[in-house]
């Protein structure tokens, strides 16, 4: 007969849920031997928790004077300096000391020094793990991971740490805490303790926490995904270029930054921001255009900016510079805010902070403090992967690559169950088989009885299936079924074509009608029947013309029918803009179609490419000489020229670019992509839109006040003067980290006397000393950032064809005096002067001799 031993004193409980609790260890006082062994039961929790006296839950209690205990952990915050730790909890005055036979100091992650430390001896032992991010090795050997022994007989455990490697303040750097040594041999590898989980049960609903870097978890996929809660805080404003971080780093984790769901964002417009891959190379980034009246909550550009981040990352790294504070009459000391967020974000949840919507300049708002983010995350090494391995673990599990349905799915790839099994691959055993014959859309045994085999089914039919008159009358069933639902199909098919095709009918003529084709088609039936008149396009002819804009049609940026959206289109096709389209120098408007929602306008095909290409990627073919560079200055003045002053109503372009002169079969200059160009009033002075145009080529007048007036234009034509003479690019990411643009750079050289030393060497060759500085001359004021003391259009046409004659030896070019020009800061990031004074003198002798600057090689 067995008998049953007490662990415990007589009429004291043995067990607090599974942990057996043997004396001089008891629950409550009166069955433990004194106060150190008294156990605290706490029901609560389901099973009951035993807590001792030191405030740790105990997982086991053995009569050989061991206590296994569950110890809080927390990751280290990142430090360059020296740091002291202590274990949590102390165990002085106590009869509990830290086992040294059966316990390591473990170090997770591989951004941290740490030395064990004594009070008497200082640095004791200590590691430091290497850094590798695709190793799979969870060993903790000294890869990603590290561990060192524990002195005997400590009842207290203090360590220093020290970050080893860049990072942002408050940020995460692993972790370090003693640890029974099999936990590192078996649970930490069993899974991976990047992938443990806290659910922190003091909130309502509790809170799902990865451990490894310390963010709440808002959803988990087994498609490799995972949706975190980071925590956001605005930018401090800065005049100066400022670097900043992702708060919490997944180096040595197997979390990456989606770069499929996720976006940078910048909220407000004080910002410029560059996403860096390293100290010098940029990666991206975006600028947003103030419009303090904007109620467009897209973030398409207007008050918030997105841009797209590079794939995989494990840290994010960003230069921002606080620009326009102007602008926003606001003395905060915020200056919005920039962090990558889950795209859907943007165009869900980002609406429904009001602080974020009622100051769209310099966005704030109190309880805006955190934003999802898409990590992706990979378990096992699927380089090494094949049906045998442990790549996935189940027998009935697969690598897949293929995304099911709308679920986030990791871009790289991800275990899942083979076709008749459902469950998670990455346990044991975890696909289960599906039983196919429980719901008869799962299989397909019609008169048949079905049998449920593992990874699929089978189907077996009655006796008399056999009996000829069964397997005629069956198929004849069969195949009339059959039939009927093709009929069926071809009937439902027909019926949806041609309701189809009246809608389409119905939305043409909408959008025919909403977009002026009723009062533009009797003035272009009562204009003479010439090879110059406009036509009305429909959109079934554009189509057939562009193969339905099949893309392999496109040439460049341009298509053979180049086809521009314009929301004015109607005016456009039949107003002033295409009488002017008859001149030589400005693309010739073919027609219209208005057919569609947005209004397309039709020009002329235009072989040669844009001036743009031919001045920064030059080819062997067609040089760019002096000779055709002055050439290419004159016909754009000239039609410039001709649409301010000599049409009936003054067109202003709007967006003049050296990507928007386009050079015919001739290579003749034509000015094109009046998209943004209006016809204003002969009385009318200016324009006020909301500020469009091309960074670069922008007048800074008319991006503080955004009044467009001709002289806007007169600006931009002078940066593309500027690009005949330098050859450089108006905007460059080096001269942007410099804070410096091409206009900024060439005014400079000029007041210095070194404007030969930016020229394009075939300039220095080709042109005369007259005529490169008379051109130089003419673009310095049109570049004077006083729009009044520009010239006009008209006058830089009549000075570049006095250059001309001046080359032919018949005028003598007049030397201007006034020679005083501004230069916008703001808009050019400079920390230039606010006016120069170019000497003349020494930039331009009338008595130099009419020879090039250079020798030819």
């Amino acid at each position: 007969m067995a008998l049953a031993i007490s662990m415990s004193m007589p009429g004291c409980p043995e067990k607090c849920g599974n942990i057996t609790i043997p004396y001089p260890f008891g629950i409550g006082s009166e069955c433990s031997a004194n106060p150190n062994f008294t156990v605290i039961c706490e029901n609560s929790t389901n099973p009951p928790t035993p807590f001792l006296s030191i405030y740790m839950e105990a997982l086991n209690i053995s009569m050989l004077g061991t206590v296994i205990v569950n110890q809080p952990v927390s990751p280290l915050k990142c430090s360059d300096v020296l740091t002291t730790q202590y274990l949590s909890t102390s165990l002085l005055e106590t009869p509990f000391t830290i086992s040294a036979d059966y316990n390591s100091l473990a170090v997770l992650g591989c951004q941290i020094t740490v030395l064990l430390q004594s009070e008497t001896k200082g640095s004791i032992v200590g590691c430091k793990a290497d850094c590798d991010a695709n190793s799979t090795d969870t060993r903790c050997n000294g890869v990603n991971c590290c561990r060192t022994t524990i002195p005997g007989g400590l009842q207290e455990l203090r360590y220093t740490y020290q970050s080893i490697r860049e990072r942002a303040n408050n940020s995460f750097c692993g972790y370090a805490f003693p640890v029974e040594s099999e936990w590192l041999r078996e649970d930490y590898t069993s899974a991976n303790s990047n992938f443990t989980v806290l659910c922190h049960n003091s909130t309502n609903p509790p809170r799902a926490l990865l451990s490894s870097i310390n963010l709440e978890a808002l959803n988990i996929s087994m498609l490799g995904t995972v949706i975190v809660n980071q925590p956001v805080s605005p930018l401090n404003c800065s005049d100066v270029q400022t670097t900043q971080y992702l708060a919490t780093s997944l180096l040595g984790t197997p979390f990456t930054i989606s770069a499929k769901y996720n976006s940078l964002a910048v909220l407000g417009c004080q910002n410029l921001v560059w996403l860096r891959a390293n100290a010098t190379a940029t990666l991206g980034g975006c600028m947003a255009i103030c419009d303090e009246n904007s109620t467009d909550t897209r973030c398409n550009g207007v008050n918030c900016c997105e841009t797209t981040i590079p794939p995989r990352l494990q840290e994010l790294k960003y230069t921002y510079q606080s620009i326009n504070r102007a602008n926003t009459n606001n003395n905060s000391s915020s200056c919005g805010y920039a962090f990558p967020v889950e795209s859907k974000w943007l165009q869900k949840d980002y609406t429904r902070y009001k602080g974020l919507q009622n100051h769209p300049l310099n966005p704030f708002d109190q309880e805006f403090g955190s934003a999802p983010l898409v990590l992706e995350w990979e378990f096992y090494d699927f380089e090494t992967y094949n049906d045998s391995s442990q790549a996935c673990r189940s027998p009935s599990s697969r690598e897949n690559l293929s995304p099911p349905g709308n679920h986030y799915v990791s871009s790289e790839r991800y275990c899942s169950c083979y076709y008749g099994f459902e469950g998670n691959p990455y346990l044991p055993g975890g696909c289960i088989d599906i039983d196919e014959c429980i719901d008869a859309t799962l299989n397909h045994c019609i008169n048949g009885t079905c049998i449920n085999i593992i990874g699929y089914y089978t189907c077996r039919y009655p006796d008399d299936y056999n009996n000829i008159g069964t397997r005629i009358k069956i198929p004849y069933i069969n195949i009339g079924s059959a039939v009927g639902a093709l009929l069926f199909l071809f009937a439902a098919w027909m019926s949806t074509k041609a309701i189809r095709k009246k809608i389409k009918a119905n939305r043409k003529h909408k959008f025919f009608k909403r977009n002026g084709g009723l009062l533009l088609q009797p003035q272009l039936s009562a204009t003479d029947n010439g090879l110059n008149k406009t036509k009305l396009f429909s959109s079934k002819e554009l189509a057939k013309a562009t193969d339905h804009y099949n893309e392999n049609r496109i040439l460049g940026r341009w298509p053979r029918y180049r086809l521009q959206g314009n929301v004015d289109g109607w005016k456009n096709c039949g107003g002033q803009e295409v009488q002017e389209g008859r001149r030589r120098n400005v693309v010739k408007l073919l027609g219209c179609c208005l057919e569609t929602e947005v209004p397309l306008l039709v020009y002329e095909f235009i072989p040669n490419g844009t001036l743009f290409q031919h001045i920064h990627d030059p080819n062997e073919e067609f040089p760019l000489s002096w000779e055709i560079r002055l050439r290419i200055a004159r016909e754009i003045a000239g039609a410039l020229s001709y649409l301010h002053s000599a049409a009936s109503a003054p067109i202003y372009h709007r967006d003049i670019k050296s990507t928007n002169i386009l050079l015919d079969d001739k290579y003749r200059a034509k000015v094109s992509d009046f998209g943004t160009s209006r016809s204003v009033a002969i009385d009318q002075t200016h324009l006020t839109t909301r500020v469009l145009g091309t960074f670069g080529y922008l007048d800074p007048e008319y991006f503080r006040s955004s009044h467009f007036t001709e002289k806007s234009d007169v600006y931009s034509f002078g940066v593309v003067m500027v690009e005949l003479l330098t050859g450089e690019k108006a905007i460059t990411s080096v001269r942007v980290e410099e804070g410096k643009s091409l206009v900024v750079h060439f005014l400079h050289s000029m007041e210095e006397n070194q404007l030969f030393e930016i020229l394009d060497p075939r300039v220095l060759r080709e042109g005369s000393k007259e005529e490169i500085v008379g051109v130089a001359e003419l673009s310095r004021r049109c570049l004077n950032l006083n729009g009044k003391r520009r010239p006009t259009m008209k006058e830089v046409s009549v000075e570049l064809e006095g250059i001309q004659m001046l080359k032919k030896g018949s005028v003598v070019m007049q030397n201007h005096k006034d020679d005083t020009i501004d230069v916008d800061e703001s808009c050019d990031f400079s920390s230039m002067s606010a006016s120069m004074d170019l000497d003349t003198d020494t930039a331009y002798s009338p008595d130099a001799p009419h020879r090039p600057l250079l020798d030819e090689p």
